[in-house]
């Protein structure tokens, strides 16, 4: 059985697109996933199963769907995808980088190759960012918060569904799927 985390996009405790992580356990263990666990309250979940991640994001977002009436887009990610993700990071490799400030944006498939010419000399230093596949890597050394390369940006200008979770999260979850 693999071990496979899904990164659900927008959803959290309150308001807009609420579920709640033991919705989300229950919801899991009934489409028969095994040692379903969850992470803090904005949808990643941590699961073994088998098959194609394709069949997989399908049947999750089918079933939320139907269960919740929200069109929720999966991102799916192996735990050796999640453990190559340290290596990818160009911006680990920078001495006196503070990791906390570091992010990956999971996309739901790769940019269209021509599209990435869309982001060619845009500058929003201190903030920086490198497209690797189906994962952007963010730097933001004063924050999130103010950061105009999140999420929506890259949304925007590559038209690729994404959603993101920062370093402590990512080695959060990498810890978890050890631990299965």
């Amino acid at each position: 059985m693999d071990i496979l985390v899904a990164f659900l996009r927008g959803v959290n405790m309150a308001g807009h697109n609420k579920i709640k992580m033991t919705q989300l356990t229950s919801l899991f263990n009934r489409l028969d996933f095994k040692d379903v666990v969850t992470y803090i309250q904005s949808g990643n979940v941590i699961f073994r199963t088998h098959g194609s991640a394709l069949s997989i994001t399908s049947r999750i977002e089918k079933s939320i769907s139907e269960e919740f009436n929200y069109d929720i887009p999966v991102m799916i990610r192996t735990s050796g995808e999640i453990k190559a993700l340290g290596n990818r990071n160009p911006f680990l490799r920078e001495s006196n980088l503070n990791p906390g400030k570091s992010a990956v944006i999971f996309l739901y498939n790769e940019p269209e190759p021509n599209l990435l010419p869309k982001l060619d000399g845009i500058d929003y230093s201190p903030d920086e960012f490198s497209i690797s596949g189906r994962e952007i890597f963010i730097y933001c050394p004063n924050g999130f918060g103010r950061s105009k390369i999140y999420t929506s940006f890259f949304e925007e200008k590559l038209k690729v569904i994404g959603t993101g979770r920062n370093w402590k999260t990512i080695n959060a979850i990498s810890g978890i799927m050890d631990g299965l």
